[in-house]
Order: structure tokens, then C-alpha cells, then sequence
């Protein structure tokens, strides 16, 4: 029969961060991150071997369900899924903050769960989290936030891991926006405004008219590229000019927030020719345009600090860019079917770390290797096989 295992809740203290970053009273006067875990089987555990540990988190995401906690125990290693403080909110998360978290969630393994080897699993935005967490960990350098704020961290609080396993990987938040935020908007306060011009789900910019699939033309795409990359700046210079206003004004708030229309605009949803893989029309979220246009998606709701740590040009969590930092061997899963991970997003994560990272390409996975338990099961032997190599 099967080894019966019970699934734990990890609650974890925290140090505090900025004024209002919950507005849970209960959580601000004792600030806590929650995890899930499940311990190694004793079966598959060497009592002489190194007993290790995994952890799966994300900046945002809830990953105390998540899909590689249950298989990787089965394969002996300890896992934890776990939340940072600003699980399910993004508004105001600082990626700084979240490597804390991630540090304690390290030495929680470490300590509480007896693991003497850490293995950190990047799964989607997590790849670039456990990235810049690693580059800090073996050279700390985040005293102050991008916003010019004390970061309150020590180089204690990042203690380093073993080795990095990436799963759906992107590049990293500010990556991300910069690829998906739609140049077409006229009126930064109108969710509505177009120009014609620029809006990628317009027919008439396909080569091949509005009954075949889409497939832009190269100056189109020049032109869009140009575009975004425009409204990220001009976006970028009204939250720093905002957020100087603030600080210069007494008694104002250190911050605020406000909204980003329309972030998914990635050319690559429509248009499968480029940069090809296996994946289907669309977004991770369904239709791209109905996710453009809608109340809540990436970046949509942030604030002024929050806005130059995750999305800006100015942001220190880009992957590949932190990987580079890192010594430590790296373990890259490609899901073949992904619609927000591409050939360019493996490449840019290949050329980071030549000679120490190896690829395996999960073929026929989508973001989230929804319905396919056969392909997780497969993710789970590889990372388990690359931890006992380390």
C-alpha cells in the first residue's frame, strides 16, 4: 500500500514591512507567512543520505496546493509551498519584502524540517524570485528599495540554497509588462481609449486580413515594440515624478496607488508564427483581448513603490539577469505548450548560466499542466533526480 502522508500548515514570523502593507490589524502587529508542506517518504529517504528540501513560492500566487508538493515527497524530498505576505494582492508588494520571506521560509526547512540541502523551485514568476534570491544570498546588495526606502534586510536574512529547479519560467515581472502592456491606450484614466494605429486586435494590422489567423506584419510589430516600451517610460516618469511630490510634501503618504489599463497586449497570443512552440491561440487566462480589457489582471491595480520594485525598468528582479549572479547548478523544465513562456524565454534563461544549467523540455505542458498529472509526475522526477546530484 502507499505510504500515507500529512499534509502540515507552516506559519512562519516575519519581520514587519512599510505602514498599511496588510490591512489586517492581526497581521501587521504580528506579521506571519503561511505555507503547505509534506515530508519526504521514509522509504525513498537514505537515513545517511542528505535529507533534502524543496520550496515552490511565488511573489503573489497561492502555492500552498500546489501541484509538486505531493509527487516530490513521494520522491523524498520535503516540500513546502509557500505564500509570501502579499499572497493574492500584488498592489503593493515590494519584490525586496518578498525575499525575506522567501529567507525565512529557507531556514524554516532548514531548521524546523532538519533539511541540510534547499533546493528552491521557480515556478512561472517564481523563477525569477528564486533567481534574485540566490544572487542575493551569495552577494548581498539590497540595503535600500528601488523607491530609495531602507529595505530593513540583512545579508543574514537571505541565507544561500543548494541549487535552482525553473518551472514555466518567464523572465520576471518587469520582463513581462514591458512585452504585454498595450501601446494603443490614449487616456491613462480611460480603459477604453485606442489608437487605431497601435491595437494589436484590429484585423486590419494582419497580414492576411481578418479570416485567417493572425499573422502581423514585421513594421507593425517594429512599430508596437516601440510603443510599449514608450508607455512603460512615460508611466515610469509620472510614478517617480508622483512619488517625489509625495516625499517632498509634509505630511503626505510615502505612497499611493493607481491603475494600469490594459496589460496583456503580447503579439505572441494571436500570432503563433512567432516565436513558435506548441501552444494554442490566447492567454494562460483564456481570450487575450477579454484579459486585456478586464478589471483585474497583471499589474492592473499597483502603487507608486510597488509599481518601480516589480514593473519598472528600475526593477533588480529580472531572472535570467540574477541567474547570471549566481554560481549554483540549475535545473531549467520547458513546457512546450506554454502561451506566456516561449523559445526566446529558454534561450534568455540558457545564456545566464552556460555550463552550469541543463534544459529538459516538458513537451505538450501548458502554464499551468492543467489535466496532464503524467506531466507533473514527470517535472517532479526531474527535479528529484537533479537534487540528488547536487
Amino acid at each position: 500500500m502507499p505510504e500515507a502522508r500529512e499534509r502540515r500548515l507552516a506559519a512562519i514570523d516575519v519581520r514587519p514591512g512599510a505602514a498599511m502593507e496588510s490591512q489586517s490589524g492581526l497581521q501587521m502587529m504580528r506579521p506571519r507567512i503561511y505555507g503547505a508542506y509534506e515530508e519526504a517518504s521514509c522509504r525513498r529517504v537514505d537515513a545517511s543520505a542528505h535529507r533534502t528540501g524543496a520550496i515552490v513560492m511565488h511573489p503573489t500566487s497561492n502555492f500552498m496546493g500546489h501541484y509538486l508538493i505531493g509527487p516530490l515527497a513521494e520522491r523524498g524530498i520535503t516540500c513546502l509551498g509557500l505564500n509570501s505576505r502579499f499572497a493574492g494582492n500584488d498592489t503593493v508588494l515590494v519584490m525586496e519584502r518578498v525575499l525575506q520571506d522567501l529567507g525565512a521560509g529557507v531556514k524554516f526547512v532548514r531548521e524546523a524540517l532538519g533539511c541540510d540541502r534547499v533546493v528552491l523551485v521557480g515556478n512561472s514568476g517564481g523563477a525569477a524570485l528564486a533567481a534574485y534570491y540566490q544572487a542575493e544570498a551569495e552577494r548581498f546588495s539590497v540595503e535600500t528599495l528601488v523607491d530609495g526606502d531602507p529595505s530593513g534586510l540583512v545579508a543574514a536574512d537571505l541565507p544561500p540554497v543548494d541549487g535552482i529547479a525553473l518551472c514555466a519560467a518567464h523572465e520576471g515581472r518587469s520582463h513581462l509588462l514591458l512585452r504585454w502592456i498595450d501601446p494603443s491606450v490614449v487616456d491613462e484614466h480611460d480603459a477604453l481609449s485606442v489608437e487605431p494605429s497601435l491595437d494589436m486586435y484590429d484585423a486590419r494590422h494582419w497580414a492576411d486580413g481578418a479570416d485567417a489567423a493572425p499573422r502581423f506584419r514585421p513594421e507593425f510589430l517594429a512599430r508596437f515594440a516601440a510603443a510599449q516600451r514608450a508607455r512603460r517610460d512615460r508611466i515610469e516618469a509620472r510614478v517617480r515624478a508622483r512619488l517625489a511630490e509625495l516625499r517632498a510634501t509634509p505630511g503626505a503618504p510615502r505612497d499611493e496607488s493607481f491603475v494600469v489599463h490594459r496589460t496583456h497586449a503580447d503579439p505572441r497570443c494571436l500570432d503563433l508564427t512567432l516565436d513558435p512552440n506548441d501552444r494554442r491561440p490566447g492567454s494562460v487566462w483564456g481570450d487575450a483581448r477579454a484579459v486585456n480589457y478586464s478589471a483585474n489582471a497583471m499589474g492592473r491595480t499597483t502603487s507608486l513603490a510597488a509599481f518601480l520594485s516589480q514593473w519598472s525598468s528600475a526593477s533588480r528582479a529580472g531572472g535570467p539577469e540574477n541567474l547570471a549572479r549566481t554560481s549554483l547548478p540549475v535545473l531549467l523544465l520547458t513546457y512546450t505548450a506554454d502561451q506566456s513562456t516561449f523559445p526566446s524565454t529558454c534561450c534568455a534563461w540558457l545564456a545566464a548560466a552556460p555550463g552550469r544549467i541543463r534544459n529538459v523540455d516538458i513537451v505538450g505542458g501548458d502554464h499551468y499542466l492543467a489535466g496532464r498529472p503524467d506531466l507533473q509526475l514527470r517535472v517532479a522526477d526531474e527535479i528529484a533526480a537533479f537534487a540528488e546530484a547536487l
